[in-house]
């Protein structure tokens, strides 16, 4: 992934996924994490283009929730986190 390729609303939903992540003390930013994040991203593409694509944003968004709630947590958090492999082969296969 070359982060030079990406926009500035990728690059910062990836921020905000890694700050929801640091913030749930889970081990990775994972694919959930970036989805949540370009749902809540204010005046992204992502949710008017589901919600016109007929998408139920609340079920989506409850979902994302619930998988979010089973990740794995860290027991001492340090403030460092990864991208996790599926994370990072989404961003490389969206690269190409």
């Amino acid at each position: 992934m070359r982060q030079e390729r990406l926009t500035n609303a990728l690059q910062q939903a990836l921020a905000d996924a890694q700050s929801l992540a640091i913030g749930r003390d889970h081990t990775a930013v994972e694919p959930v994490h970036l989805l949540a994040a370009l749902l809540r991203q204010s005046g992204g593409s992502v949710r008017p283009m589901l919600s016109q694509a007929g998408f139920d944003l609340a079920g989506l968004e409850g979902e994302l929730e619930a998988q979010l709630q089973r990740l794995a947590v860290i027991k001492n958090p340090t403030g460092d986190i990864t991208i996790s492999p599926d994370l990072m082969r989404l961003l490389n296969l969206a690269d190409k």
